[in-house]
């Protein structure tokens, strides 16, 4: 293809993040994306190699608000917390997000949204590494899990595929997603689980998991 694009990679990205926003995800598809822009499918190859590339441009996009989270004078558990809540809001304010970055961040295509924060904040009180890292996942799979179920629940509802709450029975109402609160002591019993951890690896009572591992 000779020429110059007509479109830069931040336009592409930004039309992607709308029509997925607008239509959801099964529907966003390389060709609608470049119909949009009004250009060729295959002019949105200048600036990603293939659609993962894309897509993963787009999930940065929408984690890109957990960079703001200021955890510098939070304690481990306001940390935990903190980002925690801040990964449900980016997640929540697109359709389908929880689904495009889950599969963003399993691919290695994006980086954890969770880890380099909250190591910053355990090294500062001494937690190991270890420990930290796996709180870091335990939250991300959590909040991206929870939020995915959220927006499963919002698209069947939007469809009218849900039943009236009044004609559930027993099974079918446990089934229903937490509350707000639930969602909030979750997060509360992963910090309370580091920092219960966290004080026994300081003592040498035991080991963290990636030390167990090693032995």
């Amino acid at each position: 293809m000779s020429g110059s694009p007509r479109h830069s990679r931040d336009d592409v990205s930004d039309m992607a993040l709308r029509l997925l926003d607008e239509y959801g995800l099964p529907d966003l598809t390389m060709r609608n994306i470049a119909t949009a822009l009004e250009v060729r499918a295959s002019a949105l190859y200048w600036h990603f190699p293939n659609k993962q590339a894309l897509l993963a441009s787009v999930s940065a996009r929408i984690l890109g608000p957990m960079a703001d989270v200021r955890v510098e004078d939070m304690t481990v558990s306001e940390a935990v917390r903190g980002l925690g809540a801040r990964l449900r809001e980016c997640l929540l304010a697109y359709r389908d997000a929880a689904e495009l970055v889950s599969s963003s961040l399993a691919l290695g295509l994006v980086d954890s949204p969770v880890r380099p924060q909250l190591l910053a904040v355990t090294r500062r009180d001494g937690v190991p590494d270890s420990l930290s890292r796996v709180a870091a996942e335990a939250v991300m799979h959590f909040v991206v899990g929870y939020t995915f179920h959220e927006q499963q629940r919002l698209s069947a509802d939007s469809f009218g595929l849900l039943p009236a709450a009044e004609s559930l029975d027993p099974e079918t109402a446990s089934a229903q997603p937490a509350q707000s609160g639930d969602f909030e002591e979750a997060l509360r019993m992963i910090a309370e689980g580091l920092e219960t951890l966290s004080a026994s690896a300081r003592a040498g009572a035991s080991p963290g998991p990636g030390d167990r591992a090693a032995s």
